[in-house]
């Protein structure tokens, strides 16, 4: 059996930015967990079986890519999936003064490495965050995200 990365996130929702590190962690591993974290501390747009239903059709022509969701810590999901990396995306200095505090207490924790891809400078503004909000105001994110995901962004938020 080959080795399985671990690509968690919230993906509220999900965008091209992520969708390009799952698709090229894809390439360097024989598979691949988009793990969605169900946080109860935050709130977000799309409840769990939303988000896991744009990544399945965001990821469908992915062979090797599975969907999935989890709760608590994610060390504890990565023993339960046999994996012992995790894939974390990078787009600024920002997103790495947090990340690598977590990689290091999941290493700390559990012995878990996590390996850190840069974004494609293509996607190094985005966020699902700034999605919502650009939605939100009925502004166009076609581009931003797969067309299912602008649909049901227009559906829940309304808009243009």
């Amino acid at each position: 059996m080959g080795v399985t990365a671990l690509c968690p996130g919230t993906f509220d929702p999900v965008t091209n930015g992520h969708l390009d590190i799952i698709e090229r962690a894809g390439q360097h591993f024989d598979g691949v967990v988009v793990a969605v974290l169900e946080n109860p501390a935050k709130r977000p747009l799309f409840d769990v079986d939303e988000r896991l239903q744009m990544l399945r059709e965001a990821t469908a022509g992915l062979v090797n890519v599975e969907v999935d969701s989890f709760t608590g810590l994610l060390v504890e999901y990565a023993r339960r999936k046999g994996s012992g990396v995790i894939v974390k995306g990078l787009r600024a200095v920002t997103d790495f003064e947090y990340e690598i505090q977590m990689a290091q207490m999941n290493r700390r924790l559990a012995g878990i490495e996590t390996l850190f891809m840069t974004t494609a400078p293509t996607w190094s503004f985005l966020s699902s965050s700034l999605v919502k909000e650009v939605a939100g105001f009925g502004g166009d994110v076609s581009g931003l995200v797969p067309p299912s995901v602008a649909d049901r962004l227009k559906r829940k938020l309304g808009g243009a």
